[in-house]
C-alpha cells in the first residue's frame, strides 16, 4: 500500500508499507498547511525539492526531533551542515539516478526553476511517484515519463511562479502517469489558480485528481 496525504502547498505525506516521507515540508507558516510540524511522526525521509521557504519548511526541525535524513541536491546538504545538523542526519545528492535506500529508490530529476531546483523520483511497493517540484514546463518530462513510468505525478499548477493549468496540462500528458494530482496552488494569491481548469485541460491525458489539504489518495 502506497499512501500520499497532501499537507498544503507542495508538502506531502508519503507512506509506504514499511517508509514514512515527508516531501517540501512547509507548515509552519503556510496559510493553508492542515498540521503542525510537531505531529509528523515516525519519519524516516525528509525530501526538499530547492530551497526555497516554502519548500525547505520545516526540513532541519523535523529532521532534529525525529532523527529523519534530509534529502536533495548536495548544496542542501551543506547548508544543513551551517545549522549544526551532523553527516548523520542529510544525504546530499544530485541530479542523474535512483539510488535504493532500504525499501525505497529515490532520485532526483530536473526541474526548470531557481534554487538549486530539482524534482523528485520515489519507488516504493511496486508504485512510483513523480513529485516534480517548483518548475516551468520542459520537453524532458517525457523522457521522466518513459524512463519511470510514475503511477501518480504530482504537479504544479499555480503559474507565476510555477506552471499554471495550460502548461502543466501539456507536462501531464509528456509523463503519462495515470494519476496526476495539482499543487502549489491557492496557498497565496500570486498562484489563486483553479484545479478544475487543469482538470478540464488534462483530463484526456491522465485521471485527475484533486484534493484538498488534509485529503488522502490511496494509489491503486
Amino acid at each position: 500500500m502506497v499512501k500520499l496525504k497532501w499537507l498544503g502547498h507542495a508538502a506531502w505525506l508519503v507512506e509506504f508499507s514499511k517508509t514514512r516521507m515527508v516531501i517540501d515540508p512547509f507548515l509552519t507558516s503556510n496559510p493553508k498547511a492542515v498540521m503542525k510540524e510537531s505531529e509528523l511522526k515516525d519519519i524516516d525521509y525528509v525530501l526538499v525539492t530547492h530551497m526555497h521557504f516554502d519548500h525547505l519548511g520545516d526540513a532541519y526541525s523535523i529532521s532534529r526531533r525525529t532523527g529523519a535524513k534530509i534529502v536533495g541536491m548536495f548544496e542542501l546538504s551543506q547548508n544543513a551542515e551551517k545549522e549544526g545538523l551532523g553527516e548523520d542526519h542529510f544525504i546530499g545528492m544530485n541530479k542523474g539516478s535512483q539510488t535504493k535506500f532500504g525499501d525505497v529508490a529515490i532520485g532526483l530529476t530536473a526541474a526548470v526553476h531557481s534554487g538549486n531546483e530539482s524534482g523528485f523520483v520515489i519507488s516504493g511497493d511496486g508504485k512510483t511517484i513523480y513529485h516534480a517540484g517548483d518548475t516551468a514546463l520542459f520537453g524532458d518530462m517525457k523522457y521522466i515519463g518513459e524512463l519511470y513510468a510514475p503511477d501518480v505525478a504530482l504537479l504544479p499548477t499555480g503559474g507565476f511562479y510555477t506552471m499554471g493549468p495550460k502548461e502543466a496540462a501539456v507536462a501531464a500528458k509528456l509523463i503519462g502517469a495515470k494519476y496526476t494530482i495539482p499543487m502549489h496552488y491557492g496557498t497565496f494569491p500570486g498562484i489563486a489558480t483553479d484545479p478544475q481548469e487543469f482538470k478540464k485541460l488534462a483530463g484526456k491525458s491522465t485521471q485527475v485528481v484533486i484534493l484538498s489539504p488534509g485529503d488522502e489518495f490511496q494509489v491503486p
